[in-house]
């Protein structure tokens, strides 16, 4: 495999541009590829050589990041199709998700033990689930770009509200 910086994500990884991605492929091919150019082979190189395994390692290390995340790798790809997913500017959600958001921090506050934690994790677990399945219809065979959108905002908040749920745990051990 030849590396370019300018290349896409998923080609520098070999894989094809797609929300479905083995998982397995992108580790190998991760690790590949940090084997060749992780600044440690080049501790007695000149300048040059030790600052472009850098760049290549932040590069490598960003890629891998964006596609190993479902919201990162929805986000890209809807990007690099042309579309703004507006996480900053976009704030409108419809009003039936936004009644389950109320439901699901109602929940998380009423959460005063690892049981009901596990229950309201096991639930966000079956949520993201469906909503990475919508995902990847609507990106990899609609090619509905804008309801994607939704769906990967909806995603997010999930995954923002998991690390809360996560926070909660924390509270409870201590």
């Amino acid at each position: 495999m030849t590396l370019n910086i300018a290349q896409d994500h998923f080609s520098l990884f070999g894989l094809p541009s797609a929300y479905v991605l083995d998982a397995v492929a992108l580790e190998r091919s991760y690790r590949e590829i940090q084997a060749r150019i992780h600044p440690d082979k080049f501790v007695n190189s000149g300048e040059a050589e030790k600052r472009a395994s850098m760049q290549w390692t932040t590069r490598v290390n960003e890629a891998y990041r964006t596609l190993k995340d479902p919201v990162l790798r929805a986000k890209y790809l809807l990007e690099q199709a042309g579309h703004d997913v507006g996480f900053e500017t976009n704030t409108a959600m419809p009003p039936a998700f936004l009644m389950r958001q109320l439901e699901l921090r109602e929940s998380l506050e009423e959460a005063k033990d690892t049981t009901a934690l596990d229950a309201l994790s096991k639930q966000l677990t079956r949520d993201r689930q469906r909503l990475e399945t919508l995902l990847a219809a609507k990106i990899d065979t609609e090619k509905d770009y804008p309801a994607a959108i939704g769906v990967l905002r909806e995603l997010q908040f999930l995954s923002r509200f998991g690390e809360e749920v996560g926070d909660a745990y924390e509270g409870i051990d201590k």
